[in-house]
């Protein structure tokens, strides 16, 4: 067999062998507690509280089972967090989050995060493997990054990836569609590099390794370095994740847009409140079905919503210059004067203002308005006009001014309740991070000192310089490129070759210009930043006695002068160079997603999402909904399955999600599910799993058996049956037109959706909480309650 075919069969073996290999390292293993309280445990832990944390032992740190499978997994978890709550009522004084909070990795604005409380047990063993862990995968994940972009900028390398296979690197996509090229040679070649990798050192309990300390470049890494490594890792995480998203979104490594032709904003462009800059927005689909009777009444509770914000806007302001005489409530003896702006005036409205407000508006909606099928008319016109296009353009200002209020009254109400003044009186804001080094170099206005994740709320200096000189460095480069992108389309380009054979004149413009500069380029660019580095003292202007952007090269302008006007000179300087970092990441983004370095987004014409569209199960607001593009290949018979799929895991969350809320509102069978055991001692949720006898699992097992066989053994998803016929038809689904069995299809389809949705937050719920139903109060180890007291 040749290994174009068996390539993908090779690729999903590799998967498998990596998901049972590296699944124990990847997942959070919930351990055996003891009640051990030797002091062993809870050194260096600064936790306290009425009682030594528990200590969790395992039975070995550096050995546990292979996760073979999804469910197995799912369930094990689920179990296991049931059984951990049932416990965790013991240590529930214990103030964990205060365990490991000076730890590598504890980085401002967040501080130490664990919200999902996995450190509340105080084992620093369970810590140094997690970090270990989050290490690894910040690491695996900037090379994963690293080679989405490569390929884009520096192209591929020349020759063959395999030569059996006759592959060359060249006919190897970028991104997801990748992994069904390479040949079974290299993914054994990537396994066992892997291998190597995880074998070549000691990870074992208490060795330097266990804690992610893998004695690489060790002089080199500081422990500010070594904090940034872990940033940077965790950036990386979240970057190759978005990068598989729009991967598999548009069917393309950088995500061309242009590909989404079946976008919910071009339903009804042409209606009234489509206006620029953004056209018709939607960007939830709501109007993608094309619904006008929908689309209407949307579009009057717009109208209302705007017309009401309007006034709420006017009722922040208008107090601020003028307040009615005389009294509100003359029998509390409450005069208008008394009453506060904004929020705080809520608690002083009596009941009978109150009861006044809504029948005011009841009698509105229910009564004076008289609705006439065209949104926002109710026979009252303020604003009219006898030329049809005046009219217009009157109400689209209408429904402009309306939207600009809606957010208005929002951004009030977050200013009043943040800083408890209806203006936002932003002195009152003593916790802001903002007034951290407001005088420094840098802070322009409007928005003065902007930090808005708060990096320099910790006041600490050292950090601060280090960020400026990072930034002056960042600007400057952008600076350059920026130019770069914007001279060779005005100025045209350099005369003669850039290499032999490479005249500059066949150099294209913006990404595309990496694939054509030769190695000795690039050797030359690396040399050059390398220098620049080595000469300015290898960030001393960031770590040591120079001043932030001091890396000895000083242009005119910027070092003759007073020094006020040099320090001015560097403000513009930080100012430009912010908006070049913008603009050049914009013009990256466009150059990436639409392959011309000024952004001709028509090229998008790659889009996943047109394939299958009239299938069965595309429904608005999403229509076809493919973001990892498995159907991208237009293959049938691979829709046909994944749709049988759909169906069927539809209908066992429908079912399970009908099981877990049946005995809690109907009650539970008479009689006995077993001997010795009564339906009514059987718990709901995940806690029953543990008391269903073993007979009960063969019946089940042999059940589900049974239907799979009596259907065909997945005769609708590999033969000629349709997509969930399995022989058993309700009386809804077989019955009417076809049309209408269709459209029924379609609804279970949905609903089945929903039900998948439905089970997995009430799988989470109950594993976390221990009950059926959530509650919350038996969320004990909740890091949301350190410190309550």
């Amino acid at each position: 067999m040749s290994s174009k075919s068996t390539a993908p069969l090779v690729a999903a073996a590799a998967a498998a062998a990596i998901g049972c290999a590296l699944g124990p390292k990847l997942f959070v293993q919930t351990p055996l507690v003891s009640t051990s309280t030797s002091s062993s445990s809870s050194t260096g832990l600064r936790a306290v509280g009425a009682a030594q944390p528990l200590r969790v032992d395992a039975a070995s740190s550096t050995v546990s089972a292979p996760l073979v499978g999804l469910g197995a997994a799912a369930g094990t978890a689920a179990l296991l967090a049931a059984q951990q709550r049932t416990k965790g009522q013991a240590r529930k004084n214990v103030v964990a989050q205060r365990a490991f909070e000076s730890e590598f990795g504890v980085q401002a604005p967040v501080g130490f995060w664990d919200p999902a409380g996995f450190t509340a047990d105080g084992s620093v063993e369970n810590f140094n493997r997690r970090r270990q862990t989050e290490i690894k995968h910040g690491r695996i994940s900037m090379l994963a990054t690293m080679g989405y972009i490569t390929p884009e900028i520096t192209g591929k390398f020349p020759g063959f990836l395999s030569p059996n296979a006759g592959l060359k690197f060249a006919d190897v996509p970028n991104g997801l569609a990748a992994i069904s090229k390479v040949p079974a040679a290299g993914w054994c070649q990537i396994l066992a590099y892997m291998a190597f990798c995880e074998v070549s050192q000691d990870q074992s309990a208490g060795t330097k390794a266990s804690t992610g300390d893998f004695d690489f470049l060790a002089s080199y890494y500081t422990d500010t370095r070594r904090n940034v490594e872990i940033a940077n890792g965790r950036l990386a995480m979240m970057a190759i994740i978005g990068m598989f998203f729009q991967d598999g979104l548009t069917g393309s490594a950088w995500g061309d847009w242009a590909l989404y032709t079946a976008s919910p904003l071009r339903a009804f462009e042409g209606e009234l409140g489509v206006q620029q800059p953004v056209g018709f927005w939607d960007p939830l689909g709501l109007a993608a079905d094309g619904d006008a009777a929908k689309f209407a009444r949307r579009r009057e509770t717009e109208i209302k919503h705007g017309r009401v914000s309007m006034y709420a806007a006017m009722g922040y302001i208008t107090p601020e210059y003028f307040k009615w005489p005389g009294f509100l409530s003359p029998s509390m003896g409450l005069k208008f004067a008394d009453v506060p702006n904004g929020l705080a005036a809520i608690s002083k409205v009596p009941g009978a203002g109150w009861a006044q407000i809504v029948a005011f508006a009841g009698y509105y909606e229910l009564v004076v308005y008289k609705y006439n099928g065209k949104p926002g008319d109710y026979g009252w016109k303020p604003i009219t006009s006898s030329d049809p296009e005046k009219l217009k353009g009157k109400l689209n200002a209408e429904i402009a001014n309306g939207r600009l209020a809606m957010m208005a009254i929002i951004g009030m109400f977050f200013q009043d309740g943040l800083t408890g003044s209806a203006w936002g009186d932003w002195a009152l804001y003593t916790a802001s991070p903002m007034r951290a080094f407001e005088a420094e170099l840098g802070v322009q206005q409007p928005v003065g000192f902007w930090d808005p994740l708060g990096f320099t709320k910790d006041g600490d200096a050292a950090n601060f310089k280090r960020r400026r000189s990072v930034e002056i460095k960042h600007g400057r480069i952008a600076m350059l490129a920026t130019m770069g992108y914007i001279t060779p389309e005005i100025a045209g380009k350099f005369p003669g070759v850039c290499a032999e054979g490479l005249p500059f004149s066949d150099i294209p413009n913006g990404l595309s210009a990496l694939k054509v500069v030769p190695f000795a380029g690039w050797v030359q660019m690396f040399l050059y930043a390398g220098f620049c580095e080595y000469s300015s003292g290898l960030g001393e202007d960031a770590w040591g006695k120079k001043e932030p952007g001091d890396m000895g090269y000083k242009p005119f302008l910027l070092k003759e002068g007073t020094p006020e006007m040099k320090k001015k000179r560097l403000a513009v300087e930080l100012a430009n160079g912010r908006l070049a970092m913008m603009a050049i990441i914009g013009m990256f983004f466009q150059d990436g997603l639409t392959g011309s370095a000024w952004g001709d987004w028509a090229l998008y014409t790659a889009s996943p999402l047109r394939a299958f569209e009239a299938e069965l199960g595309v429904q608005q607001p999403v229509g076809f909904w493919d973001p990892l593009g498995f159907t991208k290949d237009g293959d049938a018979a691979n829709f046909k399955r994944r749709r049988s799929v759909e169906i069927k895991h539809g209908r066992i969350a429908m079912l399970a999600t009908m099981g877990y809320i049946t005995p809690e509102i109907a009650g539970k069978f008479p009689g006995v599910c077993a001997e010795g055991l009564p339906f009514s001692d059987i718990p709901n949720g995940l806690s029953a799993l543990k008391v269903v006898p073993f007979a009960g699992w063969v019946q089940m097992f042999l059940y589900a058996g049974f239907c799979e066989y009596s259907s065909g053994l997945g005769e609708d998803a590999w033969g000629k049956k349709e997509p969930g016929d399995m022989g058993y038809k309700p009386f809804l689904l077989k019955e009417g037109t076809p049309e209408m069995r269709k459209k029924r299809l379609a609804v279970e389809l949905a609903n089945g959706r929903l039900a998948m949705m439905a089970i997995i937050g009430m799988f989470f719920q109950d594993g976390l909480t221990g009950s059926a139903w959530g509650d919350w109060a038996l969320y004990t180890a909740s890091p949301l309650r350190a410190f309550e007291a």
